[in-house]
């Protein structure tokens, strides 16, 4: 049964939740995100990029030699799709969204190793497993 201070942690959070989604950087993401997903060109060239690569690194994972032209045509995919301003906008806005993503986990998680909330010299002087302390989980 939840209590009261359960209720008011969900509450925060999804008051932080609002906060986040409302900020301007954050609504110019979802906007490139969204034009790419109504972008059929833009869509069909990730999916052939992402199965190209995919196939590329299970031949070189079973210990199969990747061939010159294999490599190229895959170059030339990526290279195409970097250049399409609506394919460029989605993955630069999945690199913001997923540092933002980044930076509210790490405040968190050090307000709870700490027991308080962090100072910003104490998040900035951390990086994986670089402080005293770790918490970032790629060890422990």
């Amino acid at each position: 049964m939840p209590t009261i201070e359960d209720n008011l942690v969900s509450q925060k959070t999804r008051e932080l939740c609002q906060v986040i989604l409302d900020q301007p950087d954050v609504r110019a993401m979802r906007k490139s995100i969204e034009t790419f997903m109504a972008d059929d060109r833009a869509r069909t060239q990730y999916e052939t990029l992402m199965e190209k690569g995919q196939a590329l690194h299970e031949k070189q994972h079973s210990g199969e030699t990747l061939t010159q032209p294999e490599i190229e045509a895959f170059d030339k995919l990526r290279d195409e799709f970097i250049k399409n301003p609506v394919a460029r906008g989605f993955l630069d806005a999945q690199d913001d969204m997923r540092k933002l993503q980044q930076s509210v986990t790490k405040l968190v998680s050090k307000t709870f190793e700490l027991g308080r909330v962090p100072t910003e010299s104490e998040l900035e002087a951390e990086g994986c497993c670089g402080g005293g302390g770790g918490g970032c989980g790629c060890h422990h």
